[in-house]
């Protein structure tokens, strides 16, 4: 075990020695051939391991982060954004139906959106052999097998590798050109990721499984999945998939817009299994989940021979990628590993500074919606209404004089205005159509359906 944090790290020491242990432990207990993994902190890697060897055996060739892995389905994110450029370039709109950019399948009523969140009722695996362990044919004869549809679209979550394969067409379509080239050319070269492609290259991991009753081991084939390989195909490593954590955690190098990857990760479909509390959802090609109130952006992926795991915080940036090389066996250590850095190296709060604008001073204070108590607040650029996250509270940023746009939960897009007495002072905010005046039910504030003239009794 190392006694000082990895070359590299931005870690303590001893916490470096910790996540180790916490890797090392799941690496046996899993009997994981190899496991390589990092944690990410402002853009880049502040702590990384790599544990066991590439065959599984003894004497194999060790593992590290620049060690390729297959992905599996964190392949479809990097679909996802490339279609995103597309609906931002102009050239489709997320209510497009599939049958108009790429017409002649069973799927072609589903729209784009609902692709993308696995909303669309999309039957999950093909019809033919084992996908993820025999090579595949092109879109037409994908499309051509009778794949469709299991559920009426936009019912219910239901989690769809043909749906995805379906997107990957599109991009290549609309692009003329292969969509990994596409996703190379467009993605993966801005940020620098090199050493993700579309199968192994250089050092790189066998694809395993562990008998579940002995330890030995098979190798698992390694192939070209063709049409299907938009839903799992890519390989990468814990350098690589570090650089896409940062690009999650709004890194994008122009990439992608910061309003388009927030619009990608707002919970479209919820994973629901009956008698669970849900904490998973799906966004535009990412996984969401809410855990204890804190939201993270990502995905899962798995393979025959190989699993992997990317799970970001969308508000600081912080986050955790694993990759291993084997079929099953791998537990929830990403989000342990995570959990433990944020805990032992939890980021310094930025100092307070007087920084507010004293011209918003007239809308802070006590307003009343009917008899309802609600207090304004200016924090930076925003006012804020009640509490955030709680009833109606909202944040609402500016939008004009005197104008004001909802933030969050239910006031999200609505519109405020602050209306004013021919003095210039505020009489009352008007919130989507609701009255906020000063005293309750404020007969000189044009209340909608007016005041009782005999006032409060």
């Amino acid at each position: 075990m190392p006694s000082t944090a990895p070359p590299g790290s931005s870690v303590e020491a001893s916490t470096a020695r910790h996540l180790h242990h916490l890797l090392a432990a799941e690496q046996r207990r899993g009997r994981l051939p190899s496991v390589a993994a990092g944690i990410v902190r402002d853009g880049g890697l502040a702590w990384s391991d790599a544990i066991g060897t590439l065959d599984g055996r003894v004497d194999g060739v060790v593992a590290d982060v620049d060690t390729q892995y297959r992905m599996g389905s964190i392949t479809k994110t990097f679909v996802a954004v490339a279609v995103m450029r597309l609906r931002d370039a102009g050239r489709l709109d997320l209510l497009d139906r599939l049958e108009d950019h790429v017409p002649g399948s069973q799927l072609g009523g589903a729209t784009i959106a609902q692709l993308l969140s696995h909303g669309a009722g999309v039957q999950a695996e093909t019809n033919g052999p084992w996908w993820e362990r025999t090579p595949g044919g092109d879109w037409d004869a994908l499309a051509g097998s009778s794949v469709g549809q299991r559920f009426r679209a936009g019912r219910r979550f239901h989690y769809t590798n043909i749906g995805f394969a379906a997107l990957g067409e599109l991009v290549a379509r609309a692009h003329g050109a292969h969509w990994f080239d596409v996703v190379r050319r467009d993605v993966l070269e801005p940020l620098g990721m090199g050493r993700t492609t579309m199968r192994p290259d250089g050092k790189a991991a066998q694809g395993l499984a562990v008998h579940p009753f002995a330890d030995v081991l098979l190798p698992e084939p390694e192939h070209d999945a063709g049409a299907m390989a938009p839903a799992g195909q890519l390989w990468t490593t814990v350098q690589d998939l570090a650089r896409w954590a940062a690009f999650t955690g709004g890194d994008t190098a122009e990439v992608l817009s910061a309003d388009t990857l927030a619009e990608m990760y707002e919970p479209h479909t919820i994973a629901d299994n009956p008698g669970q509390p849900w904490t998973t959802a799906h966004g535009l090609g990412w996984q969401v989940w809410n855990v204890d109130g804190t939201r993270y952006a990502g995905h899962g992926g798995s393979m025959p021979g190989f699993l992997a795991g990317l799970r970001v915080d969308v508000e600081t940036g912080d986050g955790v990628v694993i990759l291993t090389n084997t079929t099953s066996g791998m537990g929830l250590v990403a989000p342990e590993l995570l959990k433990a850095f944020l805990e032992r190296e939890p980021r310094t709060p930025e100092p307070w500074h007087a920084a507010g604008d004293a011209g918003v001073l007239d809308l802070v204070g006590t307003w009343h919606w009917g008899p309802s108590v609600t207090v304004a607040k200016a924090v930076g650029d925003h006012l804020v209404l009640g509490e955030p996250g709680q009833a109606r509270g909202s944040r609402f940023a500016p939008a004009g004089e005197d104008e004001w746009v909802g933030l969050d939960g239910y006031f999200t897009g609505e519109p405020l205005r602050v209306v004013r007495r021919p003095d210039g002072t505020a009489s009352h905010l008007d919130l989507a159509s609701f009255r906020f005046t000063r005293t309750p039910y404020d007969p000189e504030a044009d209340v909608p359906g007016g005041v009782d003239e005999g006032g409060w009794r």
